[in-house]
């Protein structure tokens, strides 16, 4: 049955390979189950439920993956998103958290809109590589703040808008934290993260500034406080087209560019170069984004954690099967997850924002017309807590510079209507 299923001899796997492939995605993604309640809260939404929804999104999508695409993909809730959701939407603009989700789902109905006849694959290839690639490093920049800001490292100052907090148990926890995640990760240890997220929280209890567990094991919290309460016609407002695009754009560079290096490292590729079942990865990443602004969640899609497991051998949808499975099985411990605090889900956010940072050493930064856009779009990020501002910022940058140097076929018929989009944003 899992032959005929997965074409596991086609692809050239076996089912101990899969198995293998699929507990290190999950291992290495299973940070996500910590830190997205964590970030998500801060809307007042309810924590428990959080947990619940983020497992329950997560197993969502990697069995579409599975079934639809057969392909060993990982799907949760994206890091960059969740935060824009919570951040940028319902803190910084005051929206209600049902609206925020409506916003999500409508998103959603985009990427669905653009997935079909290549739409999506053309609006990409059309938007500047200097600018996906700066899109990712700010987003990182921007995670990586928020982290430092949770665990306290940084405050707020009326002089200097920020400073250096005071070095308090929890902060040393925190910093304890990264540093232990950091030499995890140097040394390639599978779910580094995870590992120094638990050794943060243990230290947090032996010190008493974490409560012990009641319980290890119980039933997941109800989704009831979330489920189903996202608002569409609130979304649909002038105000709000910036958003909506925006979380268009950011899943559009990170899904696509993540499924076509995992497509490339499975050996998915036709004598002419085009990625085999592209399409069907692209529906399952659209479909998990609707499932999950349903359920109560930002943004679902492929997370760059797959390409662990398409490593370690993962070819087919078995592995996605076991991701989900595994996902699944953690809604069962979701007491110990309620007591991770902040200052232990911080120094995974600031690990995920240097891996993301980094790929700014693939630009060549010596020529302006390409530091300036990149700068703008980097910067502006952390400083604006916006995503869609910095974006914003970077694709008016790199018009105008473009233009202004007579470079007018640099800016496609697609990038002056991004343009547009992007100078609306920033007036309403």
């Amino acid at each position: 049955m899992l032959e005929r299923m997965f074409k596991l001899t086609e692809r050239k796997t076996s089912v101990k390979q899969e198995v293998i492939g699929g507990v290190t995605t999950f291992m290495t993604m299973s940070y996500i189950i910590f830190v997205n309640p964590s970030i998500m809260s801060d809307t007042g939404m309810d924590k428990g439920a959080l947990i619940t929804i983020t497992c329950l999104s997560a197993a969502i999508g990697s069995l579409i993956a599975a079934f639809w695409a057969n392909a060993p993909l990982g799907l949760a809730p994206g890091m960059g998103l969740n935060a824009f959701f919570t951040y940028t939407l319902v803190i910084g603009k005051g929206i209600p958290w049902e609206t925020a989700l409506g916003v999500v789902f409508i998103s959603g109905l985009f990427f669905l809109v653009l997935s079909i006849g290549g739409i999506r694959e053309r609006i990409a290839q059309a938007i500047p590589v200097e600018l996906k690639i700066a899109s990712t490093a700010g987003i990182g920049l921007f995670i990586a703040f928020i982290g430092l800001k949770s665990m306290g490292l940084i405050v707020a100052n009326s002089a200097t808008f920020v400073s250096l907090g005071k070095f308090t148990p929890t902060v040393v926890l925190g910093v304890i934290g990264i540093m232990i995640s950091a030499l995890l990760e140097l040394r390639n240890v599978k779910g580094g993260m995870l590992i120094g997220m638990i050794t943060t929280t243990v230290l947090g209890m032996i010190i008493g500034v974490v409560e012990l567990p009641t319980q290890i094991m119980s039933m997941p919290p109800s989704i009831a406080p979330i489920a189903f309460k996202l608002d569409i016609i609130g979304a649909l407002q002038f105000a709000l087209i910036g958003p909506i695009f925006s979380f268009m754009f950011v899943d559009l560079f990170d899904s696509l560019g993540t499924l076509i290096a995992c497509a490339k490292e499975m050996g998915m590729e036709d004598e002419d170069g085009n990625i085999l079942s592209l399409g069907r990865m692209i529906h399952t990443d659209v479909a998990s984004t609707i499932i999950g602004s349903l359920l109560g969640s930002s943004t679902v899609t492929t997370l760059s954690e797959t390409t662990a497991g398409i490593a370690a051998g993962a070819r087919t949808g078995l592995a996605s099967v076991v991701i989900g499975m595994l996902f699944l099985l953690s809604l069962l411990f979701t007491p110990i997850v309620g007591i991770v605090p902040a200052y232990a889900t911080a120094p995974a956010l600031i690990i995920v924002g240097i891996y993301m940072f980094k790929n700014l050493k693939e630009l060549d930064l010596n020529d302006f017309k390409t530091a300036l856009p990149v700068f703008a779009t980097v910067i502006m990020m952390p400083l604006t807590y916006s995503i869609s501002t910095g974006l914003s910022f970077g694709f008016l940058s790199y018009i105008v510079v473009h233009v202004g140097t007579g470079e007018y076929n640099k800016v496609s018929p697609v990038l002056w209507c991004i343009g547009g989009l992007s100078l609306l944003s920033l007036m309403v």
